[in-house]
């Protein structure tokens, strides 16, 4: 990239600026004992690591149309708000996927499981640690709108954000929602896979947060960021997918194929089903969302692959991502943000983590 933007610097700065809002907290939950700090060293747990790509692209959606803030501190706390979302949908998904693990690190709900189980407590050790994911997600939502209203723009520019920031939420939770009553009915064509897609994961990963920023800069029209944004979103998610079913748990911090074993009925998924034969659909179908061995892992990978299915993903990556850089440069913003906006692209969409 040649923009002189410190990717590493920022992420600092964003991890920062969140271990200061958990510790005025901690401060204010303090009188809850221990049952608040552990609450507490959760989401510590749960906000530490990643990418950083939604606030990423909050600040660049920002300084596309500002470039060079009004207040530096404030437009990171705003930032750091996205990522306090981010990390409320995770803890909420992984409960809601029976996963194991985050980031190579126990999922929320398998630690509070582990807790109860430790300390012989009375009850299910499992409902204990899903209720517990259940209000930790639901208070890391509260946090990030709180952390968003108090971030210090003038109140007219963070009303408009907040309404923005209002409309993500009722997105991706409709979403998750559409996601899980898919799985339920374990049936879903590309066309419902892609809006679960859509509206689950692509629009609060890059096209929400760009326009957040820009709303917090002042800007009146977003049409601009949505033709970029938005089929980035899409490609940043299908990239997901494919690491989903094909990547590398040492470098993913999840186990071998989870997807499969979760039984998610992404494009991925849905596409090879479309494409195999009556006899491996069928093999690929009844797979899903079982405990799976190494060997059937392999096996199911194998069909995916057979069928085209990858090839077909990773062509849609490289047409949407062509498109969303194709507006870019049609875009009417600033040229440092245009640069690093081009850069932030490329690593949403060929990461392999």
């Amino acid at each position: 990239m040649s923009t002189p933007w410190d990717a590493g610097a920022f992420r600092a700065r964003i991890q920062a600026t969140l271990d200061d809002f958990l510790d005025t907290q901690a401060q204010r939950l303090k009188p809850l004992g221990d049952d608040a700090a552990r609450l507490v060293a959760q989401a510590r747990a749960s906000v530490t690591g990643g990418k950083r790509f939604r606030a990423a692209f909050c600040y660049w959606g920002h300084r596309a149309y500002l470039p060079s803030p009004d207040d530096a501190e404030a437009l990171i706390r705003a930032c750091a708000s996205l990522e306090l979302l981010h990390a409320s949908a995770l803890v909420h998904d992984d409960y809601m996927d029976a996963s194991d693990t985050r980031r190579g690190r126990p999922a929320t709900h398998r630690v509070f499981e582990a807790q109860h189980r430790t300390a012989g407590w009375r009850g299910d050790a499992e409902q204990y640690g899903g209720a517990a994911a259940i209000l930790l997600g639901d208070l890391l939502q509260a946090w990030a709108d709180e952390l968003l209203r108090g971030s210090g723009f003038p109140a007219g520019r963070t009303s408009r954000a907040l309404e923005l920031f209002d409309l993500t939420r009722t997105e991706v939770i409709a979403g998750q929602f559409l996601d899980v009553s898919v799985q339920a009915r374990g049936l879903a064509s590309v066309e419902t896979a892609m809006t679960v897609l859509r509206y689950k994961s692509a629009k609060y990963s890059i096209e929400r947060p760009l326009h957040i920023g820009a709303a917090l800069a002042g800007a009146r029209s977003l049409s601009g960021l949505s033709a970029f944004g938005l089929p980035l979103g899409e490609a940043f998610q299908l990239r997901d997918d494919l690491l989903g079913v094909y990547g590398d748990p040492a470098t993913t911090g999840k186990p071998a194929g989870d997807d499969l074993v979760e039984g998610k009925r992404t494009v991925l998924v849905a596409l090879a089903l479309e494409a195999a034969g009556p006899a491996e659909a069928a093999t690929l179908d009844g797979a899903l969302g079982t405990p799976l061995t190494e060997a059937e892992i392999a096996e199911l990978r194998r069909i995916i692959t057979d069928s085209g299915a990858q090839a077909r993903v990773e062509a849609m990556i490289a047409e949407l991502a062509s498109h969303a850089v194709a507006a870019l440069e049609r875009a009417d913003i600033d040229p440092t943000a245009r640069d690093v906006l081009r850069g932030l692209a490329a690593a949403a969409t060929q990461r392999a983590l």
